[in-house]
């Protein structure tokens, strides 16, 4: 929905007024798990990095897209209920509150991951 942009600020700031604030509640909440996180654009959307690919968001239409490196999403499937969520996507329908604590331990659990990964090699 947003034009390609080069900072994660940018990107927010073209967002309809009324929703900049959600972007940047959830940006706060990846940053607060991640701090460590390396924060880019990547396919035109937000992405952070922590020993890996952590997590991307985007802005569409009728939804906040939340995308996660596979199987966290799945392993969350319960607690997803409610949301459309499938594979590396879950979509947080605009007209409602962003579920924060929810997205906190899905971060968390990207980043154990990314950690154990790391440790093997």
């Amino acid at each position: 929905m947003l034009k390609a942009t080069k900072t994660v600020d940018a990107y927010i700031k073209q967002a309809p007024k009324e929703l900049q604030p959600k972007l940047k509640e959830l940006r706060a909440v990846i940053r607060k798990t991640a701090p460590k996180a390396e924060e880019k654009i990547s396919y035109g959307m937000p992405y952070y990095s922590y020993k890996g690919r952590l997590v991307y968001f985007a802005l569409a239409k009728t939804h906040i897209g939340l995308y996660i490196p596979p199987p966290i999403v799945s392993e969350h499937a319960k607690e997803l209920t409610g949301y459309e969520a499938f594979n590396a996507t879950i979509r947080f329908p605009l007209d409602k509150k962003l579920p924060m604590a929810l997205i906190q331990k899905l971060v968390k659990a990207r980043m154990k991951k990314n950690e154990a990964k790391n440790r093997v090699g």
